[in-house]
C-alpha cells in the first residue's frame, strides 16, 4: 500500500480507491498535508488489474454455451482486480 513520501504514513484502502473517481484526483496526507497525484503507470496499472482479468476470464476461462453466465463470471473477476488495484497504483508528490 502507498505511503507519504514525506511522513511515511500509510494511506488507507478507502483513501486511495476514493480518489480514482472519474478525474483520478490527488491525495493529501492527513499527517503532513503533502499532495500526492496517481502516475501514468498508476493509472495503466488500475486499467490493467481490471481489463485484464475481465478479457482473460471471457475468453479463456469461462467458454459456456450461455452467454449471460460468461460476462457475468467475467465482470466478478474484473471487480475483484479493480477493489485489489489500491494496493498496488502508486503514487508521487505533487510540485
Amino acid at each position: 500500500m502507498q505511503k507519504c513520501i514525506k511522513c511515511n504514513s500509510q494511506f488507507g484502502w478507502r483513501k486511495i480507491f476514493k480518489s480514482y473517481k472519474w478525474t483520478y484526483g490527488p491525495l493529501e496526507c492527513d499527517n503532513c498535508g503533502t499532495i500526492h497525484k496517481i502516475t501514468i503507470f498508476g493509472r495503466f496499472t488500475v486499467t490493467f488489474l481490471t481489463m485484464l482479468p475481465f478479457l482473460i476470464a471471457q475468453f479463456f476461462l469461462i467458454p459456456s454455451d450461455n452467454i449471460f453466465l460468461t460476462i457475468c463470471g467475467a465482470a466478478l473477476i474484473a471487480m475483484i482486480g479493480f477493489l485489489l488495484s489500491p494496493y498496488v497504483v502508486r503514487y508521487k508528490e505533487r510540485l
